[in-house]
């Protein structure tokens, strides 16, 4: 692994979240890590440090552990890779099983946080959690909005994490 400056390698992270997503991993309660599929997400600096942000429904599982939790990483699949498994994490639920195991994905520790990130992926982000918001139906002032991704009142929270650490796996970069 190569660590980078956070905004090195951007275009990796675009091309995943306009197609096939990147995996968000949170641990729960019990320290289990648990995998799920993003298509939104933002890097950025806010507060003078490097963050990522993500948008995490109440209903999801990865809700209630981004809320236990210190910290989470984001792991960038090269476009095209690991597509089966992003679909399959995308659409169970680590409240019903170890998605994981089911999909035959295999963790590696992170380097500066206690989540783990997603082995054979291309671009990585560990994060430390500084801010989590709940959205609720009056905080939007545009009501498409509201209306378009909000008509079953399932909100999502909004949590920024401070990058810790951005690596790539030159391997996989090429």
């Amino acid at each position: 692994m190569k660590l980078i400056a956070w905004h090195e390698h951007a275009e990796l992270l675009e091309r995943a979240l306009v197609g096939n997503g990147a995996f968000l991993v949170a641990r729960d309660g019990s320290g289990k890590a648990n995998p799920m599929t993003i298509g939104w997400g933002a890097v950025g600096r806010i507060w003078s440090i490097p963050t990522f942000t993500v948008l995490v429904r109440r209903s999801r599982y990865t809700h209630g552990c981004l809320l236990q939790e210190e910290s989470f990483t984001v792991s960038v699949p090269k476009n095209g890779d690991l597509a089966a498994a992003l679909d399959f994490c995308g659409h169970n639920s680590g409240r019903d099983m170890d998605k994981a195991a089911a999909c035959g994905i295999a963790f590696r520790p992170g380097m500066r946080v206690s989540t783990p990130v997603i082995d054979g992926c291309a671009l990585y982000y560990e994060c430390r959690i500084i801010v989590r918001k709940q959205l609720e139906k009056g905080d939007f002032s545009a009501p498409d909005i509201r209306e378009k991704y909000y008509d079953n009142d399932d909100h999502h929270m909004i949590v920024i994490g401070e990058i810790v650490a951005a690596y790539v796996d030159p391997a996989r970069t090429g």
